[in-house]
């Protein structure tokens, strides 16, 4: 169980970030007394208690508060704080490219008393350790390993020309002397020359390797590396040199290859980093100062000129312009924005010259929650992607083991030589490698969750990446997200003497001045037709049942039909009433006394594209459509009907959203629950997965859906459902692709139709594949 509390952030001091292990702490009411504790203490921003997990995590203001304080605070309510007590460290490891670093470092370091985490994001080469252990001792770790971590926010050397490109340095002169070697040999020139040329060119493509694969078997794992060299090794045993410098040539290729390849898919968030500019130019003092983005406060006021980049989240104060906030939100035109509007960092002036008033922090601004949730969703693991590490863990040692039996049993029965077995068994060592399998799942991912945030859709994780793409039912709050969220006139009839006209514009008149929503909808419409109406006076209002005032000298009254009934005029006007109550709209009848003039109707339309985008969701697979609402059954009925959806439920109430949700699912559909992210909070936890609309800008919504649209367009719903889906496939293509080939040249080495320099092209060429394959999850 984790609690959360959530208060004003302090005014001083620099927002800092703390984790305890807290002892004897075993229910909620443990929970509660340690988080009232900790509130007393000035300076506590944000409370966090894991009752299961026996965690505490405090975010205070370091110039006000330290550790000892809140570990203190902790203490005086009778709970042990643990020796060693859990710190959170970020690493950036530069070596980390592939899944057997991740596996190298996850052994090593789970194997240290107090690590009580790891959190691995190979695509950022990011690591994330949860325990007692100092920076130091993590570092020092990861040393013995031969790889470098350095605590992320430190300052980074830049890599020298050999840490760029060393290892395409190497796997060059490797290929020149494997070329020299092998044509001296095809020339008939003697083994004096053509062995050390080969020789070289092993050296040369081992260079990076071979220490890899060592320090993979001092620590006891079995690693692509590791069996890269067993088998070169052993091609040199047999005399087989042309072979072995094939095999390493080839592996330190693929390497280069693969590098480049992931660096492909690193790029795609380092695109979304560079969005916005570092500078902004300042208003201070009456003039303009141009300072770095991170010195730029709240409050204060930025200077952004046609065509240049907006730095930081604000509102405008002066100026008007065509914003393009694809970025942000994926809407494909520009959107108009004039003073009072919210614009946002990384999102590009069109047009005119604007003031903005700065309203969050570099780090706090919509783009920057973007990247970093995105960062978060892709350093998370998916199910495929748990599935097939586990897999590897085991696969790995059961092929060893089956090398070693095609060794040794073959030639003990009498089924041929030691040499050929022998070399039959570094072939299978070399294909059954499963880096291909390793790498297929995590690439993907990171691409769908990368390319689906260049469409303005941000999903929170692996998880839910899988999970949209797996859902049979797709249920909508109706007000702000089915419907525009105001009602606006639909009908206006005249009755009697008055013409639509006539009718519309006393209406307005008496409804002038007032704040409700009807009221607000029907001057709304006379003013987007340019109407003028006359000034009211004698305004009375009927409580419960709508206005009265005198317009023009005449004693008007607008009601609905609870006063036509006490007017006892219900009958003359229920034959227009009735037709309107079943198609959802809400209406007013104007009167003179008891002589009904002319009735007006107002409704909450559905979005202009939702019924295409329902469509569109029928087409990308979605099975069934429902609506979850609060409003009345005749509303509901009418906007269920006018697009298309397959069942709705209303009158309900928060928790009833969350039955409905929950009951879908004990059937076995996989509910995914769409609404504002803030009210509907309860469904949207309750659902598979929750879908929160129009989110750029919205807190609330990014920290609590698992899949957040940008903006308020229905139609991202379809486009994250279809490359949620198209990831899906991807990844399973990958796995059967990389399993096939395995299975295949496993059949040929054991065979004895495939060589050695096959085997690697086979398994380097397999890894290269489902790279490319997983980056084709960029584009929708």
């Amino acid at each position: 169980m984790t609690t959360r509390n959530q208060s004003v952030p302090s005014s001083a001091g620099t927002a800092a970030r703390c984790e305890f292990r807290v002892g004897g702490m075993d229910c909620p009411s443990c929970a509660d007394e340690i988080q009232r504790s900790l509130r007393t203490l000035e300076g506590v921003d944000d409370v966090q208690v894991d009752v299961v997990g026996g965690r505490v995590r405090v975010e205070y203001a370091e110039g006000k508060l330290a550790r000892g304080d809140l570990s203190g605070a902790i203490r005086r309510v009778g709970y042990r704080v643990e020796e060693g007590e859990a710190r959170r460290a970020v690493f950036h490891v530069a070596e980390m490219d592939c899944a057997d670093e991740v596996r190298q470092i996850e052994d090593l370091l789970g194997r240290l008393p107090g690590v009580i985490d790891l959190q691995f994001d190979l695509i950022a080469r990011r690591l994330i350790v949860e325990g007692s252990l100092s920076a130091a001792e993590i570092q020092r770790a990861i040393g013995e390993l031969g790889m470098t971590a350095r605590v992320e926010g430190e300052e980074a050397q830049a890599p020298s020309f050999w840490q760029r490109h060393g290892r395409l340095v190497m796997a060059s002169l490797s290929g020149v002397f494997l070329l020299l070697g092998l044509t001296l040999g095809w020339a008939g020139v003697a083994d004096a020359f053509m062995v050390p040329l080969l020789a070289l060119s092993g050296l040369t493509g081992a260079w990076y390797i071979a220490p890899r694969a060592w320090r993979a078997a001092r620590h006891g794992a079995l690693d692509m590396n590791f069996l890269m060299m067993i088998a070169a090794i052993g091609a040199v045993v047999i005399g087989e040199w042309s072979e072995a410098a094939s095999v390493v040539f080839l592996f330190s290729v693929a390497q280069v290859l693969e590098t480049h390849s992931m660096d492909r898919a690193r790029n795609a968030i380092k695109k979304l980093m560079d969005l916005a500019p570092t500078e902004a130019t300042v208003l201070r003092d009456g003039r303009e100062v141009t300072v770095p983005a991170d010195r730029v406060e709240p409050n204060e006021t930025i200077v952004v000129r046609p065509g240049q980049k907006i730095p930081l989240d604000g509102e405008i104060l002066q100026g008007r312009s065509a914003i393009n906030q694809a970025s942000i939100t994926g809407e494909s035109m520009p959107v108009d924005k004039e003073p009072g509007d919210e614009v946002f960092a990384g999102s590009i002036n069109e047009q005119g010259l604007l003031q903005i008033r700065v309203t969050k922090l570099v780090q706090d601004t919509t783009l920057a929650r973007i990247i970093h949730a995105v960062e978060e969703a892709q350093a998370s693991r998916a199910p495929s992607q748990s599935l097939v590490d586990r897999f590897a863990r085991v696969y790995t040692p059961l092929v060893v083991g089956l090398a070693a039996v095609v060794f040794l049993v073959p030639p003990l029965v009498g089924w041929g030589p030691w040499e050929t077995w022998f070399y039959r068994a570094l072939a299978l060592l070399v294909v059954a490698c499963p880096c291909a399998l390793v790498i297929s799942t995590p690439v993907s991912l990171v691409s769908g969750l990368a390319g689906a945030a260049r469409q303005g859709i941000l999903i929170k994780g692996g998880l839910h990446l899988e999970n949209i793409g797996k859902i049979t039912t797709l249920a909508f709050d109706k007000t702000g997200t089915l419907t525009e969220g105001q009602p606006r006139v639909t009908d206006v009839i005249a009755l009697g003497a008055e013409d639509e006209a006539s009718v519309l514009r006393l209406t307005a008149a008496l409804e002038h001045g007032s704040t409700h929503p009807i009221a607000r909808a029907i001057l709304a419409h006379a003013e987007q037709q340019a109407m003028e109406f006359p000034e009211a006076t004698e305004f009375n209002e009927l409580v419960g049942r709508g206005v009265e005032a005198r317009v023009e000298g005449r004693l008007l009254t607008v009601g609905n039909e609870r006063l036509c009934r006490e007017r006892g005029i219900d009958a003359r006007v229920s034959e227009i009433l009735r037709p309107l109550e079943h198609e959802g709209k809400t209406a007013v009848t104007l009167l003179e006394g008891t002589e009904p003039l002319g009735v007006i109707a107002v409704a909450d339309q559905p979005r202009g594209e939702a019924a295409e985008a329902m469509a569109r969701l029928r087409r990308s697979g979605i099975g069934k459509l429902i609506m979850l609402t609060g409003d009345n059954e005749a509303t509901a009925h009418a906007v269920a009907d006018r697009l298309g959806l397959d069942d709705f439920h209303a009158e309900l109430l928060p928790e009833d959203k969350v039955e409905v949700v929950r009951q879908a699912e004990a059937r076995g559909e996989r509910v995914a629950f769409v609404g504002d992210g803030v009210n509907d909070a309860p469904a949207l936890a309750a659902a598979t997965v929750g879908i929160a609309m129009g989110a750029a800008g919205t807190d609330a919504a990014l920290e609590t859906a698992d899949m957040a649209l940008m903006t308020d367009s229905l139609s991202q719903l379809s486009t994250g459902v279809r490359m949620s889906r198209k990831t899906l496939r991807i990844i399973k293509q990958n796995i059967v692709f990389s399993l096939s080939i395995k299975a295949v040249f496993v059949v040929l080495a054991v065979g004895g139709w495939a060589t050695l320099w096959m085997a690697v092209a086979a398994d380097m060429g397999a890894s290269l594949a489902v790279i490319a394959n997983g980056l084709r999850a960029l584009r929708d």
